[in-house]
């Protein structure tokens, strides 16, 4: 039975609640968060004791897995707090705010050999595994990617000081999603946008963006995002090869080749596949199933800084 605890009780985190309460061999053992309330409601719920400070709570229900979920701005010590207890750790994207911390974190995570995965669950979609068997020896030439919808109603998401603003905190998965399926980057050119959200209070966050990347395999890559869409988004990736293109959206696969189209839907829940390959890592002590252990999952951060970056200063940027 492997003992688990929580930092950050909200949001996100109820996923993970919902599937690891029907997990074999897990046993949640505590709740933290910085609202009390949030972590009663959890201990009410799935059973173990409530904290609103990580330490204590390692020192005293001694985990052997964390699952964090916080802000992007939150990340103050508890991954290296875990590290040092040798405490295996699940963190959800983005790791961090800012390139120093997320390397901190990384530092801790090598040095004491602990498992780390990181939340960026399109990678547990079947589908996703299809169409890197398809892609795999295929000359890529184009990536097209978009993060358009509406802005997020928690107050932090609308400071770029507490989220990173919407590449980091929330295209981050298609920036990953490109790198899962069509490798690293190499440069990176960002532009910006604001003025369409002047009536909303305390807002700083570009509104929307346009970031281009050279590939090191050659393609050439770009990604959008906009936080002003709030008459119907779209989240998806189109890769263009000579073969065929191939474009994700959501689970769902589309395959366009020799003059036919082929769909093929998701038969696995993401999170649920997340949160299993984690609980089997640590049941048998090694990486098994992890698709984004924390040192690929800071490749795909310091993309998106580099393309923050790149919007503040006007020029390219090596991640």
């Amino acid at each position: 039975m492997k003992r688990v605890a929580f930092v950050g009780c909200g949001g996100i985190m109820q996923e993970h609640y919902k599937h690891l309460s029907v997990m074999d061999g897990v046993k949640m053992v505590g709740h933290c968060d910085i609202i009390k309330e949030r972590a009663e409601s959890a201990a009410d719920r799935f059973g173990g004791e409530v904290f609103t400070e990580f330490e204590p709570m390692y020192d005293k229900v001694k985990p052997h897995a964390v699952f964090i979920a916080v802000p992007p701005y939150a990340h103050c010590g508890m991954e290296e707090a875990a590290a040092e207890r040798g405490i295996h750790l699940l963190i959800e994207k983005p790791i961090a705010i800012d390139r120093d911390t997320a390397r901190r974190i990384a530092a801790a995570i090598r040095k004491a050999k602990i498992l780390a995965s990181v939340g960026y669950c399109f990678r547990y979609y079947d589908t996703v595994e299809l169409a890197r068997k398809l892609l795999k020896g295929k000359a890529i030439s184009l990536i097209t990617g978009r993060w358009n919808g509406g802005m997020p109603g928690v107050w932090w998401w609308r400071r770029m000081d507490k989220s990173g603003g919407q590449i980091i905190e929330q295209t981050t998965h298609m920036f990953d999603l490109m790198r899962y399926l069509c490798g690293d980057v190499a440069e990176v050119y960002a532009v910006g946008a604001t003025g369409c959200m002047t009536r909303v209070e305390d807002y700083d966050v570009h509104d929307s963006s346009a970031v281009t990347m050279r590939m090191k395999n050659g393609a050439t890559a770009a990604i959008t995002s906009s936080c002003v869409c709030n008459n119907g988004g779209q989240v998806s990736l189109d890769i263009i090869t000579p073969e065929a293109t191939v474009s994700m959206a959501g689970g769902t696969l589309t395959v366009r080749e020799n003059g036919r189209t082929t769909e093929y839907h998701p038969s696995v829940n993401m999170y649920e596949e997340e949160d299993k390959a984690f609980i089997e890592a640590v049941q048998a002590g090694k990486r098994a199933r992890i698709r984004s252990l924390y040192s690929d999952a800071l490749k795909s951060f310091l993309v998106t800084w580099a393309a923050n970056e790149s919007i503040r200063s006007g020029m390219p940027i090596k991640p």
